[in-house]
């Protein structure tokens, strides 16, 4: 039997309506009448109306769903940033497609792709530890598709970006673990390429330097974020002439793989070392001991992203306007750092 899709032709019929009353109901059209809208809805409901999103974008030229696309779902902060787009999305009657690249540039260029080829409105974008070209973004540009960075974003592209203040962050962290008296911090730093990794180290070095402490390169390690390597930094640290007391890790998942390493070796934290992380991942609060971070406003996040991602896709091309928002951040003191937390309750 042929399958048969439930039209706004058939909703018509069925009350007796015309077509374009249908529409203005179900499109939430201001001239209807609330009680023809009501017994729209509900038959619409009864029927299994779905909107034929392909007819709809040919009449207006758009196909109502932005893109989204993410570097990993390891922690908790891309899963989060993308409930709150998807809840501000929705207001604006936008889908969103959603795609993570697994830290691989090549997945991230077939991403992009896949949403070029889906026709989205435009892309909310968080680019991989390896990504250093950007060819595959500025597509987007050249064919008028607006594009906003969050997070992880391209420099070099003059478009609109959400981040938060790492450098701060980083800053008060570090500033916290010397005002408990550690002097020996070490940084696990994230990849060169990403701007997030160069706010927190340079965050890191300030705050050593604002406290006159010298700074010791062998207390630098910088990684490529795969947490398989973690527990071979930690043993170098720790076997090192003169080990650091203190290890400030770029992002929660390595300063929690920190903590199960010091840990299994035997060492008391916070007393014998203090961990810090940075981004206040789900299970930073869950552990023991609990997490020492920096939280990010990640649904402010998510929310703002899309909000001016959505203003762009609403203007013409020569209106677009690169703004970039900067947010704060809030230091989380936990029983990583201090054993006992009072400042910070939890």
């Amino acid at each position: 039997m042929k399958r048969h899709q439930t039209t706004i032709l058939d909703i018509a019929k069925e009350l007796n309506i015309s077509k374009s009353t249908v529409s203005r109901a179900l499109t939430n059209h201001p001239n209807i009448n609330p009680e023809t809208k009501k017994k729209v809805l509900e038959l619409a409901e009864k029927m299994d109306y779905q909107r034929n999103m392909l007819a709809i974008s040919l009449i207006t030229n758009k196909s109502y769903t932005i893109g989204v696309i993410v570097p990993e779902f390891i922690s908790s902060y891309f899963p989060k940033v993308i409930v709150s787009a998807q809840i501000e999305a929705s207001k604006a009657g936008y889908n969103i497609i959603i795609s993570q690249s697994n830290e691989s540039y090549e997945t991230e260029v077939k991403n992009a792709k896949v949403m070029l080829a889906n026709q989205v409105d435009g892309v909310l974008v968080s680019i991989t530890k390896e990504t250093r070209n950007y060819d595959h973004l500025k597509i987007f540009q050249r064919k008028g598709i607006p594009i906003v960075f969050f997070n992880r974003i391209c420099e070099e592209m003059i478009v609109p970006k959400v981040i938060v203040d790492d450098y701060e962050g980083a800053f008060k962290l570090v500033e916290h673990l010397l005002q408990t008296g550690k002097k020996r911090i070490a940084h696990l730093a994230g990849p060169d390429s990403l701007s997030i990794s160069k706010g927190r180290l340079n965050g890191y070095l300030d705050a050593l330097k604002k406290h006159h402490i010298e700074i010791d390169e062998e207390l630098i390690i910088p990684y490529d974020l795969s947490l398989r390597k973690v527990k071979i930094y930690v043993k170098h640290l720790l076997g090192l002439e003169n080990p650091p007391d203190a290890i400030f890790a770029v992002n929660d998942p390595t300063a929690i793989e920190v903590v199960q390493t010091i840990k299994k070796i035997g060492l008391r934290i916070p007393e014998d070392i203090a961990i810090a992380g940075y981004s206040d991942d789900y299970a930073s609060s869950l552990m023991e001991p609990k997490l020492t971070t920096v939280a990010q406003p990640v649904d402010e996040i998510g929310k703002i992203a899309t909000q001016m991602l959505i203003d762009q896709i609403n203007r013409e091309v020569a209106d677009w306007k690169a703004t970039t928002k900067m947010l704060k951040t809030k230091l989380i003191i936990r029983s990583s750092t201090v054993k006992e937390t009072t400042s910070n309750p939890e």
